[in-house]
């Protein structure tokens, strides 16, 4: 199922600013939050929906590439095919309830319970080259992370009992009110450092170097920055694990250039072949293919290999490869040749005759079109 056009999500015009984005997000977020709909599945695919659309438009960057290019522009962001989860939204975007009643906190059941910490994320960039772009790629790889030392313990704080906040009572003029802050003492965690673990540093934690499988899908781009969940750091306490961003990085490729979902080679043919026509060889992706290049072929003719380029990350399309004709001509030839030019200068089959042909300009905008 295809997903909706983000700005008919928050119910705004594509021409909104900042402050309209977030007050249309707010009256989402508010209206389908889970602890307003509990147990409705729809709401909170609605409420996932509402914070994902904001998730993008809210960033200028992001926002002026889906205004570019769509969901297609978006795809490197959103990880391998997971929206986002309710710990990234709360962690995100828990300012956004700020103000309301009702138990809005960071999580599902209101503020009394303790904070979750998220750890650190790890950024890696990674190369790829036009084949495994094209075919997906299975990658291992060494990274280091943060974990809490084998015999670092934890111990619940005993200033807020583990809850990770404090409450007080004041009596005021129109009776006794009740704030709820977060603890100073454990910072909203719940729990204190009880004992060191060996060679860690002041929480406890240690880096530890681990073997990490990464499968990045077909169709990635240059640019597109991928999500492998809780392979981050770990936090202290407990928690649940930062992500892993993969930063994809494009090799370059010496006999064809990438154009999007399009790939494009340069085919140098010499004015004999171009003349009489010939079988040649070109590169593609997965090797050597054989084309027929047809007698009296035009210097710019594109010749479109269909489904021969890259596929569509979101669907099943693939692009094609458009080979370039370049008739060679040659800087020095004998004296026999030189002889046969001259005497076929003035003849009919010789002279150019463009009538029907198309433009280079017509060319390109018709190829751009296709």
């Amino acid at each position: 199922m295809s997903k909706r056009d983000y700005y008919e999500v928050l119910g705004v015009p594509r021409n909104a600013n900042e402050k309209e984005i977030k007050q249309a997000y707010r009256k989402l977020a508010i209206k389908y939050h889970p602890d307003r709909n509990p147990g409705n599945e729809a709401a909170e695919d609605k409420f996932k929906e509402a914070a994902e659309a904001y998730e993008v438009l809210s960033n200028r960057e992001k926002k002026s590439r889906y205004d570019q290019f769509g969901h297609q522009g978006m795809s490197g962001n959103r990880g391998f095919g997971g929206g986002m989860n309710m710990e990234d939204i709360f962690d995100q975007f828990g300012d956004i309830f700020s103000g309301f009643g009702g138990g809005f906190g960071g999580g599902f059941g209101g503020s009394s319970r303790s904070r979750t910490i998220k750890g650190s994320n790890l950024r890696i960039r990674i190369k790829l080259n036009l084949k495994e772009i094209a075919e997906g790629v299975s990658k291992k790889i060494k990274i280091k992370r943060l974990k809490p030392a084998k015999d670092t313990t934890y111990s619940t704080c005993n200033v807020c009992n583990g809850t990770g906040g404090v409450t007080k009572i004041a009596n005021t003029i129109l009776g006794q009110m009740q704030t709820t802050s977060t603890c100073s003492h454990c910072q909203g965690t719940g729990k204190m450092l009880q004992n060191r673990g060996s060679g860690s540093d002041s929480q406890g934690m240690i880096n530890v170097e681990e073997l990490t499988e990464i499968n990045i899908p077909a169709g990635v781009s240059s640019g597109m920055q991928l999500k492998i969940r809780e392979k981050g750091n770990q936090p202290p306490y407990s928690g649940i694990s930062g992500d892993l961003l993969v930063l994809i990085e494009e090799e370059d490729n010496e006999d064809l250039i990438r154009e999007g979902l399009n790939l494009h080679h340069d085919l140098y043919i010499s004015i004999p072949d171009a003349v009489l026509g010939c079988n040649v060889e070109i590169p593609t992706i997965n090797g050597k293919a054989k084309i027929n290049i047809p007698s009296g072929v035009q210097s710019g003719k594109i010749l479109r290999l269909k489904s021969k380029g890259i596929p569509d990350i979101e669907s099943s399309h693939k692009g094609d490869l458009l080979v370039h004709i370049n008739i060679w001509t040659p800087e020095n030839i004998t004296k026999e040749q030189q002889d046969f030019f001259e005497k076929n200068k003035k003849s009919q089959e010789f002279k150019p005759k463009p009538n029907g042909q198309k433009s280079f300009f017509e060319k390109v905008k018709e190829m751009f079109n296709q």
